[in-house]
């Protein structure tokens, strides 16, 4: 049995996010909350909100014991850009691409 969260337009790069989801996949849930709580990074925060959530879902939805634990998925896939025009020299206009991201973690129990 799994459990799932996911967090929607978060304001930050997916990228930025992967390489922090990369440390705790495969990890049992109370190492990962370790991980992400001492990595001093904005996407690790948010990573952090939806594992916590993810291990709520497991706990209250499906009754799984939080000992058993492990973080199946981690993962940042693409949200909408916001896209905006940054003045240049000669009258011309340079894109800033605003980028979005959807956050989610899946945990199941181990056997």
């Amino acid at each position: 049995m799994e459990a799932r969260a996911i967090a929607k337009y978060v304001r930050i790069s997916p990228l930025k996010v992967n390489y922090i989801a990369k440390e705790i996949r495969g990890k049992n849930v109370d190492e990962a909350l370790a991980i992400l709580k001492f990595t001093p990074k904005k996407g690790a925060k948010e990573l952090e909100k939806v594992l916590k959530s993810a291990i709520a879902n497991a706990e209250n939805n499906f009754d799984l014991d939080r000992d058993n634990l492990y973080v199946k998925e981690a993962y940042a896939n693409d949200g909408p850009t916001m896209k905006r025009w940054r003045p240049r020299s000669q009258g011309r206009a340079y894109p800033i691409l605003k980028r979005s991201s959807h956050i989610g973690v899946v945990v199941e129990e181990r056997e």
